[in-house]
C-alpha cells in the first residue's frame, strides 16, 4: 500500500518565490506536518487553495493571499473538483493508495464525497485537532 501525505497551504509564507515545499516553511505547522510526511509516508503533495495539487519539488510559485477557509461552498466545490482531477492525473486514486489529509477541514469536506466514488483509501489523522493540538500531535510523532 502507498501512503500521500497532504498538507494544506498555510497563511504564513516566505515573501519571494520559492518551491511549494519551502514556500510555506515559516509555517510552525506546515514545517511539522512536512516532516512527518518525509518520515512516514511514501511521498507528499501540498494542497494550495490557489494552485491545487502542487509537488513539494515543483517549480517556484508567487507568495499569494487565498485561503480556502472561510470560502463559499461553490468556492470550495470548485477547488475540489480541480483537484480531484489533478489526483488523478497525478495517478493517486489508484486502489493501493491511501491518501492522508494533513489538513484543515475546509480543505477535504467537499473532496470526500469525490474520493468516495474512487478505490483510493483515506485517513485524516488530525482531524478535529486545533493548530496547538496537531502541533503536539506530529511533536509526539517525529
Amino acid at each position: 500500500m502507498r501512503e500521500i501525505g497532504l498538507v494544506s497551504c498555510t497563511k504564513t509564507k516566505l515573501e519571494e518565490p520559492a518551491s511549494p515545499g519551502e514556500l510555506y516553511s515559516p509555517s510552525s505547522l506546515f514545517s511539522k506536518a512536512r516532516q512527518y510526511c518525509e518520515q512516514h509516508h511514501d511521498d507528499w503533495y501540498v494542497l494550495s487553495a490557489k494552485h491545487q495539487l502542487l509537488e513539494p519539488d515543483g517549480p517556484p510559485i508567487e507568495p499569494y493571499d487565498e485561503t480556502l477557509t472561510g470560502a463559499r461552498v461553490g468556492e470550495k466545490r470548485a477547488w475540489a473538483t480541480e483537484t480531484f482531477d489533478e489526483l488523478d492525473t497525478a495517478g493517486l486514486l489508484e486502489a493501493d493508495t491511501t491518501l492522508v489529509f494533513h489538513a484543515g477541514k475546509a480543505y477535504y469536506e467537499e473532496l470526500l464525497p469525490l474520493l468516495d466514488e474512487t478505490a483510493v483509501s483515506i485517513e485524516l489523522p488530525v482531524e478535529g485537532l486545533m493548530i496547538g493540538e496537531r502541533l503536539g500531535w506530529y511533536n509526539e510523532r517525529t
